[in-house]
């Protein structure tokens, strides 16, 4: 089969191979960079000055991040911790909606109560750092740009420079000091559920970005290094997050040490040496230790050799994972190296706590103590967290137009021009004309959550509607728009069921959002043993209608049959609030002239094979289907065979073995809702409070993975997980199938507790599972197996189910889940 250009053909013979794997160490391989630019004699005396005033109790609770939902003003004003953070989808007041004016109040709050020295003597101001990984992602109405992936591929630093400008802006008008970014992950297996969050699996656009973006948040360390119209930056994650064994989010790097430099190291040299002041480190292990442990590589390299001089922070509970350490327990974190516990959920306190007591027995040297508060101290001297005004009086706090301004939408809607790469254009359909009857085709068309992808509102990017985008588009919306306007007609028809034939249609299909582990997968194959996407294609080609396919998605997969099926196919990547931006390129102007070319390149290999999800430039011995740097312009000749190799030998998520409703997040089609029966609400953050019940996002074995259910007697509230349509849990499943659900229960029912299952209008069958919770162990978790029969002799038809789950109580009752399943059980209850 034709795969590839003699050009790609000779870029691939001209990659070099990886190295082997080994742990030896040579700190000679790491260079000392020429931080001087951003030293300052002055800075140094004012830390020495403010340092030899703390008490212990004061310079540990520097070394201290909680989170918002789990930290109170009071305790901010009885501690005086040196920052704070938000995660992903946690808000102020637990409110999804906040306004920007409700978080300018938050970081007005928290500092006033950090320099008030009435409670613990210190008035050494707080900083707030949040996650605008992608713009500033958390709040509504922001300017959302392309994720990264997408960036990577448009190779422009310029752009990436004011696109970091633009989002330090936004934040800074909502009184924040300091981001969780840029991510400089180089990433060698797409299988990773952050795959998204890298640039290129080449290390090349890695650097160049990493310099470009800190110096867009910070500044430039000439003349702008950390004025009131800039942020603190993180480079993370520290170190080789990006390349763990088989893509395992959090996973063991094995890459011998001249490869972690040469590969996942070169984002840290660029960001550095544009004055980065903070340094995240990462979940993953290299040859098998923790990094938030690692003092060669935390202490030994990157302060000591390569000369960092700001602060080093830890990820969610990292510190949690090192041999011999718990959440609230871990002075190894900080003799390896980290500055910043970063502490959500209740372990702040008893953190604290501990960490006082180790440093005053030794365990922890005062002498790392005193190193930890003096690189924060001199990051805040450096920012003017101690000159400037609170965050309610900066210079661009409360300006509210700077939030979604039209100027950094511009921005946004050139990056996702500039990101879109065409990989097929059949008989030059592309660019269209906009005058045509064209049809709008497929669940990501009018979906601007879907287009965002994760870290967009909540952590997950799920639960969002185009209600919460104000100022955003659709992809949708800007074909709609153009089209209009050139006289054109155009329909949108989600499921491509069309009330008039069109000249043309455009599908936009993808993957759902996903963050972090969650996106982890096991193969690359598109929708594997599902395909419906393929099927709507499928249907009309069968009619004979062009099809353009936009793809959705935070990696490259293997979409060979719908490749087939599809007579252009644009890979666009998740490109955030400004659909706009691709009618841009699809569609020619009302001259009929092209506005915009593509001009995205590449810059992870796309797979011939499902398996294929390890292929880098720089393999020799693995041919990829498309190559790093491939990207077709307008005239370019197809270089794909119209018939590529559809068979795939790769089992589908959910086989008739398996239906997964729940796995550290709940899966499509389902959806979570609470609330009184006839007025459920989704929930679309990590807190949910209805009449009686809250829901609320916990940690089993990684961040967000389960969910606590804490029902009180009296309340009204149900908690449901639920699909759209009816799923079929009859066909093909054996009489061992049962509903698995992993429970850890908290506290025991006080009345009878009904799970239900429903099958539409009157069809429903109810269980009492009140003995079986109580018959489990407290806080343990365990495996409540119903059989699925017990559910049809109580009523439900399971060929047709639209409620798996429906959990209801009138008494007291605490509990957590984490996977759900229907699966074959040798161990299911029998039926109550």
């Amino acid at each position: 089969m034709l795969l590839l250009s003699s050009c790609n053909q000779q870029e691939l013979a001209e990659q070099t191979p990886q190295p082997p794997t080994s742990s030896a160490r040579d700190p000679s391989i790491w260079p000392s960079l020429d931080l001087s630019a951003i030293k300052d004699p002055a800075v140094e005396t004012q830390v020495a000055r403010i340092l030899a005033d703390m008490t212990l109790e004061q310079k540990v609770a520097q070394m201290i991040q909680p989170e918002i939902r789990d930290v109170s003003v009071e305790d901010m004003r009885r501690y005086g911790f040196g920052s704070y953070l938000n995660g992903g989808g946690a808000f102020p007041n637990n409110n999804k909606h906040a306004t920007p004016s409700d978080w300018i109040d938050l970081a007005e709050a928290m500092y006033q109560a950090s320099i008030d020295d009435s409670l613990d003597g210190s008035t050494i101001p707080t900083i707030w750092g949040t996650d605008a990984v992608h713009g500033h992602n958390n709040v509504i109405g922001a300017t959302l740009f392309p994720h990264n992936i997408g960036l990577g591929a448009a190779n422009n630093p310029t752009l990436i420079e004011s696109i970091a400008s633009a989002t330090a802006r936004e934040v800074m008008a909502t009184g924040i000091d300091w981001v969780f970014a840029p991510t400089v992950a180089v990433v060698r297996d797409d299988r990773w559920g952050r795959t998204y969050e890298g640039y290129s699996e080449d290390p090349e656009i890695v650097r160049s970005y990493s310099t470009a973006i800190v110096r867009g948040l910070q500044g430039s360390i000439d003349d702008t290094f950390l004025n009131d119209d800039h942020v603190i930056a993180t480079v993370k994650h520290f170190l080789g997050d990006g390349g763990t064994q088989n893509g395992i989010d959090q996973g063991n790097n094995i890459d011998n040490e001249q490869a972690l430099f040469d590969l996942h190291a070169q984002g840290y040299v660029g960001g550095l040496s544009a004055g980065a002041q903070s340094v995240m480190a990462s979940f993953n292990s290299w040859h098998g230790e923790k990094m938030h442990g690692h003092r060669y590589l935390l202490t030994d390299i990157l302060k000591n050799k390569m000369g960092f001089d700001g602060f080093v922070v830890g990820d969610w509970l990292g510190h949690g994972q090192i041999d011999g350490c718990t959440n609230a327990d871990c002075s190894k974190a900080i003799n390896a190296g980290l500055d910043v516990f970063m502490a959500p959920s209740d372990a702040w306190k008893p953190l604290f706590h501990n960490t006082v007591k180790q440093a005053q027995s030794g365990e922890i040297p005062m002498s790392r103590i005193n190193d930890a508060v003096t690189r924060i101290l001199r990051v805040k001297v450096r920012a003017g967290v101690f000159s400037k005004p609170s965050p309610a009086n900066r210079a661009l706090s409360g300006r509210l137009e700077i939030i979604g301004a039209p100027e950094h939408r511009a921005i946004a809607r050139q990056a996702v021009r500039e990101s879109l790469v065409l990989l097929k254009n059949n008989q030059q359909l592309l660019p269209l004309k906009p005058q045509q009857r064209i049809l709008v085709a497929g669940d990501a068309a009018h979906n601007i959550g879907k287009q965002s992808g994760g870290w967009t509102i909540t952590w997950q990017g799920t639960g969002n509607k185009n209600a919460d985008f104000p100022g955003g588009t659709s992809i949708y919306d800007g074909i709609e728009n153009a089209v209009s306007a050139a006289g054109g007609s155009v329909e949108l028809a989600v499921d491509g069921n069309y009330q008039q034939r069109p000249d043309v249609a455009i599908v936009v299909f993808g993957e759902e959002p996903y963050a972090e582990g969650n996106g982890d997968i096991k193969t690359l194959d598109y929708q594997a043993g599902i395909k419906s996407d393929l099927k709507l294609l499928r249907t009309l080609k069968a009619q004979n209608i062009p099809v353009v396919s936009v793809f959705i998605s935070g990696r490259p997969m293997w979409v060979n049959a719908e490749l087939n099926a599809s007579d252009a196919f644009v890979a666009a990547w998740l490109p955030g609030s400004e659909g706009v931006g691709i009618s841009d390129v699809l569609l020619r102007t009302i001259d009929g002239d092209i506005a915009y070319d593509f001009t995205g390149k590449l810059s992870y290999s796309w797979p011939a094979l499902p398996t294929q999800s390890n292929v880098n430039r720089g393999d020799r011995d693995t041919q990829a289907l498309l190559p790093y740097g491939f990207g077709l312009s307008y005239g370019d000749k197809d270089v794909l065979s119209p018939n590529l190799p559809e068979n795939s030998t790769t089992a589908a998520a959910n086989t008739d073995s398996e239906r997964v409703i729940f796995r550290k997040s709940v899966q499509a089609p389902f959806s979570a809702l609470a609330g009184a029966p006839d007025t459920l609400l989704e929930m679309t953050s990590n807190v949910l409070n209805v009449d009686g019940l809250q829901v609320r996002t916990r940690d089993r074995d990684v961040q967000e993975d389960a969910r606590q259910l804490q029902f009180s007697a009296g309340g009204q509230s149900i908690y449901v997980i639920a699909s759209n349509t009816p799923i079929d849990l009859q066909t093909g499943f054996s009489s061992q199938t049962a509903l698995r659900i992993q429970v850890k229960l908290e506290q025991p029912p006080s009345e009878p507790v009904t799970l239900t299952m429903q099958c539409g209008d009157d069809c429903a069958g109810a269980i009492d599972i009140a003995d079986p919770l109580t018959a489990m162990p407290l806080n343990e978790w365990h495996e409540l197996s119903i059989n699925l029969r017990c559910f049809a002799e109580a009523g439900v038809q399971l060929a047709t189910v639209t409620r798996p789950i429906e959990l209801a109580t009138k008494g007291d009752l605490q509990l957590s889940f984490s996977d759900i399943t229907i699966a074959p059980s040798d161990s299911a209850t029998a039926c109550p």
